[in-house]
C-alpha cells in the first residue's frame, strides 16, 4: 500500500474522530488548520487567572510646585507609578521618573497629607539624583496603598496619599529663585531647599 495514501487515511479518519466529538460537545470543529477555540482549550481561564494574578498599577505626573519653578524648568516632568502588591509580598512598588530637571542634583521624595504648602504630615521615603541631562529614575519598597501618620497620644490618624519632592540641598534652587530662596526641614539633615514638584489634587489610593 501507498504509504503516504495510508497516512492521509488515518488523518482524516483522526479528523472525523474529533469532529464527531466536538458535536457532542457543541463546539465547531474547523479542521485541523485551524486552531481550536479559547474555550475548548482551556486558555481563558488560563488569561482569567493570570489577570487575576497581575496587581493593580496606578500613575500620576506631577507638576512644578510655583510658577517661578515652572518658569525655569519649563521641560520638567516627572511620573509616579505605583504597582500595588502589599497584601501579596509585604509592600508596595514606587518608581518616579524625572526628566527636564536641574543636572547633577539630589532630591529627597516624600508621601505628604497635602501635596502643597503647609504639606501637614509628611513621610521621607527616598532620594534621588538626576544625571548630567537633568534626568532621573528610582524605585522604593514600601507600604503607599495603606500609608498614613498616627499620633498615639491623641489617636489620629493622617493619610498620606500625596506625593512631593525637595531640593535636598538648599542651595540647589538659588539659581532660580536666589540666594535668598527659603530654607526647609525636607531633608535627612534637616536642611532641604524648596519643594520642586508635587501630585496636586491627585490622590494615591
Amino acid at each position: 500500500m501507498n504509504t503516504t495514501t495510508s497516512r492521509s487515511r488515518r488523518q482524516l479518519a483522526a479528523a472525523a474522530v474529533l469532529a464527531a466529538g466536538a458535536a457532542v460537545s457543541g463546539t465547531a470543529y474547523a479542521g485541523s488548520a485551524q486552531a481550536a477555540p479559547a474555550e475548548a482549550t482551556g486558555a481563558t481561564h488560563v488569561s482569567a487567572a493570570a489577570a487575576a494574578q497581575t496587581p493593580a498599577k496606578v500613575h500620576t505626573w506631577l507638576k512644578t510646585s510655583t510658577p517661578a519653578l515652572d518658569a525655569c524648568f519649563p521641560h520638567a516632568r516627572a511620573k509616579v507609578t505605583v504597582k500595588l502588591t502589599a497584601d501579596e509580598v509585604g509592600s508596595d512598588r514606587f518608581r518616579i521618573r524625572a526628566s527636564g530637571l536641574q543636572p547633577r542634583t539630589p532630591y529627597t521624595v516624600f508621601l505628604l497629607e497635602k501635596a502643597g504648602p503647609g504639606f501637614g504630615a509628611a513621610e521621607y521615603i527616598g532620594d534621588f539624583t538626576t544625571n548630567r541631562w537633568g534626568r532621573a529614575y528610582n524605585e522604593y519598597n514600601l507600604i503607599v496603598e495603606e500609608a498614613f501618620a498616627f499620633d498615639n497620644e491623641t489617636q489620629s490618624r493622617t493619610d498620606l496619599d500625596s506625593v512631593g519632592f525637595w531640593f535636598a540641598d538648599p542651595a540647589d534652587d538659588d539659581d532660580c529663585l536666589g540666594a535668598n530662596s527659603p530654607e526647609t526641614g525636607f531633608d535627612g539633615d534637616a536642611s532641604a531647599g524648596v519643594q520642586m514638584m508635587n501630585s496636586r489634587a491627585f490622590k494615591l489610593p
